[in-house]
């Protein structure tokens, strides 16, 4: 009896509701007095780190997101800031969260030439959809995926898509007669997707849709769109760097339905390539009776120990290269549109050069690609001033010190500003004017090979750069061939970045046939 009444006794004096959520409350100060010493901890251990790298001021809370408008005006301060700031500075986007961010060729070789990771904050938000491909992956991991794949990008695979990459072209432009009769101011980026969609889609999996002449607007393509939307929306939004947090707010659901909608389309692609290949074997058909492409190689690829990729595998790479080979093309072949209709004299230069060497051939073929120097060096130049990837980080695992003495601890992210380093004024002479002689080989010769990264550099650049540059190259050919393009004075582009250069109000220009073609 006794010890019950001592138990009732303790029950009403310490479980009795009032006295309850005293408890809770005190615990819940007790965490979260612990969760703040811990962020000050944290952030007075960053401020320190960064001592070396002075940079743009910072509210504690925010850090420098409410410096970035998302009003077209963002890259601007990037630019400004690498004028006032050296080789690199800090930009902080929380308490505790610092990204030095590097805009100068010699700073770039350091962090460039290592192996050092990714880094795992910014593009874990990209895991749930394309997967640890060759973007994310790491270590070993990707060092197998890298050696699997590079096969599948050599020239004798690369050689039978430029007639592919043509018949994508080429529809793509018989569309547009209807705006050349007109000469009516259309939008560029989202012709300019689906073109790259299609070519893709043919080239690497040998699937050929109908996605540009469909009625309607492409799902995989809006959903591509929303995806990098709700990424830049999550890096910028602090409550929703928790995956809880994000996973249960509207946003989260809107990524995770997006993310169903790429995963449904890249699986359909992979459904049908392995009912191909089994119908081969069973018909015992040679491969060399079609084109072997990067689907080939994947689902054919063997290591050491004769060992393949895992479907998951699979699914991640195709899902990762159909998005980086169509968005980031599509935003480069963009900006090179929209650049040579602003400066028709460097234009019609380079449809000289092509009607030169096309000799009034309807399309373009392998052996022309690399006869057109000039508009090579456009393509370049273009790509200086709006490189379709503005920036990328990684994340250092050993204490890392640059060519003027500075040091960066392990675990620092290290951001490199594609878009800084392209327009750095002590790099490059005039740094905001297009200028393609900046690309004839005497003057190449004089900069740094990592002044001009749009396609990265070092061990982990873009095991694609060739196959886009001949995209590149075959549509502006085929362009430029038919076409005059016309800057239209009512649309000024306003650059944003998200994964890719994109414009808020779209990238416009105007149109007109060419006449009296040579």
């Amino acid at each position: 009896m006794e010890v019950s009444d001592y138990l009732e006794g303790v029950t009403k004096r310490y479980l009795e509701p009032f006295r309850f959520y005293h408890v809770f409350g005190f615990v819940c100060i007790i965490y979260i007095a612990i969760t703040l010493t811990r962020v000050a901890l944290k952030r007075k251990r960053l401020i320190r780190e960064f001592e070396q790298f002075p940079g743009p001021p910072a509210h504690w809370l925010f850090g420098n997101v409410n410096d970035f408008l998302q009003d077209g005006s963002d890259l601007e301060k990037i630019t400004t800031w690498g004028e006032k700031y050296p080789y690199a500075y800090p930009l902080w986007f929380g308490p505790t969260l610092a990204i030095l961010n590097i805009h100068h060729p010699s700073y770039v070789k350091t962090i460039l030439s290592s192996t050092e990771p990714k880094d795992d904050f910014g593009y874990r938000f990209l895991t749930p959809w394309i997967g640890e491909g060759l973007l994310l992956s790491a270590g070993q991991r990707w060092f197998r995926h890298r050696r699997l794949l590079t096969p599948g990008f050599h020239y004798d695979i690369l050689k039978p898509y430029v007639n592919l990459m043509a018949d994508s072209a080429k529809v793509m432009l018989d569309k547009w007669e209807a705006y050349a009769k007109t000469e009516e101011s259309f939008e560029l980026f989202q012709h300019v997707s689906l073109m790259t969609l299609d070519s893709i889609l043919k080239c690497a999996f040998s699937c050929h849709s109908n996605c540009q002449t469909e009625s309607g607007s492409n799902k995989y393509i809006q959903a591509v769109y929303e995806l990098c939307n709700l990424i830049n929306i999550r890096f910028r939004m602090l409550p929703y760097h928790s995956d809880i947090i994000f996973h249960l707010s509207p946003h989260g659901y809107r990524y995770r339905r997006a993310c169903k909608i790429a995963h449904n389309h890249t699986e359909e692609v992979i459904r049908k390539r392995k009912e191909v290949l089994t119908n081969e074997k069973e018909q015992q058909l040679s491969q060399k009776k079609r084109n072997l492409d990067f689907l080939d190689i994947l689902l054919c690829a063997r290591d050491e120990q004769q060992q393949g990729l895992s479907d998951e595998d699979i699914r991640a790479e195709v899902d990762t290269f159909m998005f980086e080979g169509h968005d980031t093309t599509a935003s480069g072949l963009a900006w090179i549109l929209y650049i040579l209709a602003n400066n028709p004299e460097h234009q019609e230069k380079c449809r000289k050069e092509i009607q030169q060497v096309l000799k009034g051939k309807d399309s373009i073929d392998w052996e022309d690609i690399n006869k057109i120097p000039y508009t090579t060096m456009c393509i370049k130049e273009s790509l200086r001033l709006y490189p379709p990837v503005p920036g990328m980080a990684r994340k250092v695992t050993k204490p890392m010190t640059f060519f003027d003495g500075r040091t960066v601890p392990d675990g620092c992210i290290v951001g490199t500003s594609v878009y800084g380093i392209h327009r750095n004024a002590t790099v490059w002479e005039n740094p905001h004017v297009f200028d393609p002689l900046r690309f004839l080989p005497e003057n190449t010769a004089k900069r740094s090979p990592h002044a001009f990264v749009p396609f990265s550099a070092g061990s982990r650049n873009c095991i694609g750069q060739n196959f886009a540059m001949n995209e590149m190259k075959v549509v502006v050919a085929l362009t430029l061939k038919k076409y005059i393009l016309i800057k239209d004075p009512d649309h000024t582009p306003k650059m944003i970045p998200r994964l890719v250069l994109r414009s808020i109000n779209g990238v416009n220009i105007k149109i007109r046939f060419v006449e009296n073609e040579p």
